[in-house]
């Protein structure tokens, strides 16, 4: 609390600087899942080969791929916001892979027999029935990003890891690791708990509205 105290303005920016990071990769991930996971419901032999190696990218520990991307977007947080996004692919495909298998296909086909092309289906239909499994899917990986993007501090781009490793490299600095361990947990607490209330909130809406359009 006394560096909190301090400096205000640096822990504010660092938090800022943070959640920009988190952001930012769970947008641009979601972006791409999301049509990923629509085609490879279409494309199912392409699910194991797609999925096997998002695991295996997965796998990789955080430090490593990101200096295995250092010389194609160089030491900044493009790096960082890169191996996120690679991070939260696994993740959310899946889980759009499995609330698009939830959907019943008597729906898929009245959504075609009131003349509806692929893409109002995807947009209409599938999205909003799909949605509770998808938000699940951004909860873990909102999680896992903000854990995982205290490293990038490391590499140029910011963020509370810098605390941490500040702390680490000035002896006896405790309060900076503890300040940046808490505030990056209250970080993963409040987008875990904001992303939870989106998905109990509209979900059930959506789901109901589309139930009703399709009878």
């Amino acid at each position: 609390m006394k560096y909190l105290l301090a400096y205000p303005d640096v822990v504010l920016r660092l938090f800022a600087e943070h959640v920009w990071l988190t952001t930012s990769s769970l947008v641009i991930a979601a972006m791409i899942s999301l049509p990923l996971g629509w085609f490879l419901s279409y494309r199912r032999k392409l699910i194991g080969p797609v999925l096997g190696v998002l695991g295996v990218l997965y796998t990789i520990p955080s430090i490593a791929l990101i200096i295995l991307l250092i010389p194609v977007f160089g030491l900044n947080e493009r790096s960082v916001i890169t191996a996120l996004i690679i991070y939260c692919q696994v993740i959310l495909t899946r889980n759009t892979l499995v609330g698009l298998d939830g959907i019943d296909e008597s729906i898929i086909e009245a959504a075609r027999g009131m003349g509806m092309n692929s893409f109002q289906i995807a947009v209409r239909v599938q999205l909003p029935l799909a949605l509770p499994v998808i938000l699940a899917g951004v909860r873990v990986a909102a999680v896992a990003a903000v854990a995982i993007a205290a490293v990038g501090a490391k590499f140029g781009a910011g963020g509370l890891g810098t605390l941490l490793f500040d702390g680490i490299a000035q002896a006896g600095r405790t309060d900076k690791i503890i300040l940046g361990a808490s505030l990056v947990a209250i970080l993963a607490w409040m987008i875990n708990y904001g992303v939870k209330k989106l998905e109990v909130r509209f979900a059930p809406q959506l789901h109901a509205a589309v139930e009703g359009n399709s009878l």
